[in-house]
């Protein structure tokens, strides 16, 4: 198969995938387009890219049969079904295309959100109903948690609907593709009986407490429609409905998403550590880094839950040998099996699909004893592996011993480990005949390979070859230096010279392959029948596939976790947890991301947020001095505490947060017509409205967008909010100097201070020294001069840099103890 690509397309083809427009040719008269062609392999790869990373739409056009053009297929980021066979053939992709769809609605006075969301790649509907604020936080959220690559929305041409225009803009801040549908597509008619054909006859969807969430229902029956799931019979049955409850897990904004580097930015760099998701990601299959990137998207909010993945963390971390055995020996070479399920459902599968399965299957027992003979683990570690892990597994093994057995009875297994997939030949009468056959011209084309290394006097083993080649079917080859004992004898055909050597062929072995390449066809021919019954067969083990899947996808997760603790420069500890009343005290704290990257030796720092004493942290000190660093880490390490991994601390006890909110800056919102000052109230009005006294908080500077006294004031206003009103645990790193004399105000708010050391160098000027360790107290002294000193200013603007300082010196400080007096009364 070949594909075109014409117009504008071809040219960004040309531009992102051949990076080239040599391949570029122009077709028609006059207005001559530009078009180039893609092959297969070359298509797939760039339909990986452009569905699962650049978040385009694709269209494939085909001609018909009599000239006109057809769209035969289209594709989403979040609606990929019918483009899963270029995205998944030889490629396990860890990612999750979902599509999300909004009902809104009125409860009381309050904004109801109705949702439903779909993975069709693992065949999974959820839906979700809450009551958010007018700046929709839950719902941005709910984004975050979800990893939603495309929303459907009701169609609001006019853009008249204002609720749905605040919607979109929430929508549109994560870069998620926004697909409108008519209003005619959002109702529930038909949604009971639809429901119940995907989930299947034994659930009655009309008495599911989730069939009571009106607005979700509506935005399930939008989105049933949008995906055409009623149009594929295989999906009866087959999917399932989840109630997705935001209270479960921490929520995070898009904000914070951004703060902690949680995911890897496609267009960013490609640093394997340039975000804690990659750091983490030491997974060994698909489903294992599908489910890390949920966990971590989704931290827990309940102890009970984020002790279990803790405890069975720390029993992969003690024992190095089981670790290292299931990493290399059990989860390396498992398939997806999800999504080799979903093949088998479609009756899309092949032999070599079974195989892959079979491979799994047959290796069970051996995990089985893996996990539960290794004599360093105590009473109650093995205990716990034996509930989460080996007693499921036992369970499905005993339900997949008769698939093993039916793979082991008809599917030739010796031919399968040569990548030869086919119905063994005693298993059918004619197959047995056709193999017979196959076997004996086998027989004589080995004969005459014999024979021809005997009249060339070369060695059949290490001389001269018998293989098979794509374009001459068997043949001989030999090396290019051989190729003069060939030359001028008759009863030798020369094919081919290549780069491996010459190829050729004689009469009989010329017949003897053409007639055992027919026999090959004539047997696949034979079997394919046979093969589909196989395949049905195959098709009623799915649920055991996947039940068998989120075991390995969560064993995975969990050894992945113990994998980076354990490889860590300092290794991590686990973190003790309290409810949501504790404190946060972490000794030697370090930023997990930044302490791996080359060439930098990270300073810790320890952390204290206590309840009544230090609950507000006020940072000051030079820029790129470390206060981003140490405020982001804390968010870091929360967020891996709760996600249930160790974390890169030598001591931590944490409480749980509801939530992390960040203002760090404003990133590309000038691109989309916001100010960097907007920007700022934006993000900082959805942390006043969204805090609770059990949320983090992270500011990384405030109030720079506008006048300096403005600014301030500002910054303190919210400050004073935060600390008084909202009481939660806040961390806020800022140029303002002036904002420390808080802490008079305020008992729970304290200052800290990044240091730097100032020397005399041998010119007599100062030279900076940046420690990147956080103190108690108030920095004494502002370093932004000496910061310009360092980026190497020239001299004479940073002469006139210290001498204007001079002068505004008095000014300023005076103003400030104005505003700062005003304030206090």
């Amino acid at each position: 198969d070949y594909y075109s690509v014409h117009g504008d397309d071809a040219l960004y083809i040309a531009q992102n995938i051949y990076k080239t427009t040599s391949v570029i040719k122009y077709l028609g008269g006059e207005n001559k387009i530009p078009s180039c062609t893609l092959s297969r392999l070359i298509c797939d790869t760039f339909l990986r890219d452009a569905l699962l990373n650049k978040q385009l739409r694709i269209e494939i056009w085909a001609q018909g049969s009599k000239g006109s053009w057809k769209l035969i297929k289209n594709a989403s980021p979040g609606n990929i079904q019918e483009f899963e066979d270029h995205l998944f053939s030889n490629v396990e992709i860890s990612a999750s295309p979902v599509v999300l769809s909004i009902k809104l609605g009125i409860r009381g006075d309050q904004r109801l959100v109705g949702v439903s969301f779909a993975d069709t790649t693992i065949r999974e509907l959820g839906i979700s109903e809450f009551i958010d604020n007018e700046l929709f936080s839950n719902f941005e959220s709910l984004l975050v948690q979800l990893g939603v690559k495309e929303c459907v929305i009701p169609a609001d041409e006019l853009r008249k609907d204002y609720e749905l225009s605040k919607l979109r803009d929430v929508i549109e801040r994560f870069d998620i593709v926004v697909t409108e549908r008519k209003k005619s597509d959002f109702t529930t008619r038909d949604i009971e009986q639809d429901l119940n054909r995907l989930l299947g006859d034994d659930i009655s969807v009309a008495s599911l407490p989730e069939f009571e969430m009106k607005h979700a229902m509506t935005a399930c029956a939008s989105l049933i429609k949008y995906l055409s799931l009623m149009t594929d019979e295989s999906n009866f049955g087959h999917y399932i409905l989840r109630n997705h409850d935001l209270s479960q897990y921490m929520k995070l904004d898009a904000s914070a998403l951004n703060a902690l580097n949680l995911m890897q930015n496609p267009k960013e760099g490609s640093n394997k550590n340039a975000s804690l998701f990659s750091l983490l990601d030491k997974c060994k299959t698909a489903q294992g880094s599908r489910l890390l990137c949920r966990w971590l998207k989704q931290p827990l909010m309940d102890i009970k839950g984020i002790e279990l993945r803790q405890s069975l963390v720390e029993i992969f971390v003690e024992n190095t040998e089981l670790r290292l055995s299931l990493r290399e020996e059990h989860l390396k070479s498992t398939p997806d099996l999800h999504r080799l399920a979903k093949r088998f459902q479609k009756r899309r599968a092949s032999l070599q699909d079974i195989i892959r399965v079979y491979q799994v299957v047959v290796k069970l027992p051996k995990l089985i004893e893996a996990l539960e003979l290794y004599d360093s683990m105590d009473d109650s570690s093995k205990e716990l592996i034996e509930e989460t892990y080996n007693a499921k597994l036992k369970e499905h093994y005993s339900e997949l011993e008769k698939y093993q057995e039916m793979v082991e009875t008809t599917i030739d297994l010796e031919a399968a480990e040569h990548h030869h997939f086919m119905i063994k030949a005693d298993f059918n009468s004619e197959l047995k005949q056709i193999q017979d056959k196959i076997d004996e011209i086998k027989e004589e084309m080995n004969e005459e390979h014999r024979k021809v290394g005997e009249n060339l006097c070369m060695d059949t083993d290490k001389k001269l070859h018998l293989e098979k080649q794509n374009v001459y079917g068997y043949c001989f080859r030999i090396t290019r230096n051989d190729s003069s004992c060939i030359s001028g004898k008759k009863q030798y055909l020369e094919l081919a010279t290549q780069r491996g050597g010459v190829y050729f062929t004689t009469d009989k072995l010329r017949q003897l392959s053409t007639s055992y390449l027919d026999c090959l066809e004539l047997y696949e021919k034979e079997q394919n029948s046979l093969v589909k019954e196989v395949i049905e067969i195959a098709a009623s083990y799915c649920p055991a596939f996947e039940t068998l899947n989120g075991l390995m996808a969560h064993l995975d997760v969990v050894v992945s976790y113990a994998h980076v603790a354990v490889h860590a420069p300092i290794p991590y500890v686990r973190p003790k947890m309290y409810n949501k009343e504790g404190n946060v005290i972490l000794k030697n704290a370090r930023h997990p991301c930044i302490e791996v990257q080359d060439d930098i030796s990270f300073i810790p720092n320890d952390v204290s947020l206590i309840r009544g004493q230090k609950e507000f942290l006020i940072i000051t000190g030079p820029n790129m001095g470390g206060k981003s660093t140490y405020i982001r880490q804390i968010g870091v390490i929360a967020l891996m505490a709760q996600a249930g991994c160790f974390v890169p601390c030598t001591e931590a006890s944490l409480c749980i947060f509801d939530c992390i909110l960040a203002r760090v800056g404003a990133g590309d919102s000038q691109l989309k017509g916001v100010s960097t000052f907007m920007a700022e109230m934006l993000e900082t009005a959805n942390i006043v409205k969204t805090a609770t006294t059990n949320s983090l908080i992270i500011i990384d500077e405030l109030g720079r967008g506008t006048s300096t006294y403005d600014g301030f004031g500002l910054a303190w206003a919210i400050s004073e909010y935060i600390s008084k009103k909202i009481r939660c645990f806040c961390m806020f790193a800022t140029h303002f100097h002036e904002l420390t004399a808080l802490s008079e105000e305020v008992p729970y708010a304290h200052n800290l201070h990044v240091t730097a050391h100032i020397g005399i160098n041998s010119s007599g000027g100062r030279d900076i020294t940046l420690l990147y360790k956080v103190n108690e107290g108030v920095c004494d002294e502002s370093f932004g001069i000496h910061v310009a000193e360092l980026a190497n200013f020239p001299d004479t603007v940073v002469k006139l840099a210290k001498r204007k300082e001079k002068q505004l010196e008095d000014t300023t400080k005076r103003r400030f103890l104005y505003i700062i007096a005003l304030i206090l009364g």
